[in-house]
């Protein structure tokens, strides 16, 4: 089964791609490997929270906003190189924006992770850092950017 298949099956579509909102573009292929921007958590080009998590955003809302940028990291890669050419996730780095005391960044990117394991199975087993920061980009709580590799 192809990926977009997966996704169709799961009831998944990815969204347009994210417009950058700095001096960069949203993937870069290099031989085998897609590596994309990091990724907020827009949708229809617009954020869809802003705050720390732990304070404003549940750590249960931010896991959502985790899927939201992996889907957004997954339509990038698509138009780049077209998501059936993925072999499989190489590596995921999740940044999470948090309030004072939060140390729960592993589970708001289990989001991310976990989208992936739906999508690609075995391919979408990855290496991982989840890192808590002071700020994001525009207030987002969560920002998540991907490498994957691509089969021949």
């Amino acid at each position: 089964m192809s990926w977009t298949a997966r996704l169709a099956e799961l009831g998944v579509e990815l969204p347009e791609v994210a417009a950058p909102v700095a001096a960069y573009v949203p993937a870069v292929r290099t031989g085998n490997l897609v590596f994309t921007s990091g990724q907020l958590p827009f949708v229809r080009g617009a954020l869809a929270a802003t705050g720390k998590v732990g304070g404003d955003v549940s750590p249960e809302e931010a896991k959502g906003h985790a899927r939201t940028c992996a889907l957004n990291a997954l339509a990038a890669v698509d138009a780049l190189v077209g998501l059936d050419s993925v072999a499989r996730v190489v590596k995921v780095v999740g940044f999470v924006a948090s309030a004072d005391g939060f140390t729960g960044h592993p589970a708001v990117v289990n989001g991310a992770s976990e989208l992936l394991g739906e999508v690609f199975g075995e391919a979408g087993r990855h290496a991982r850092a989840a890192v808590g920061v002071a700020e994001l980009p525009l207030g987002a709580p969560v920002e998540v950017e991907l490498i994957v590799e691509i089969g021949e």
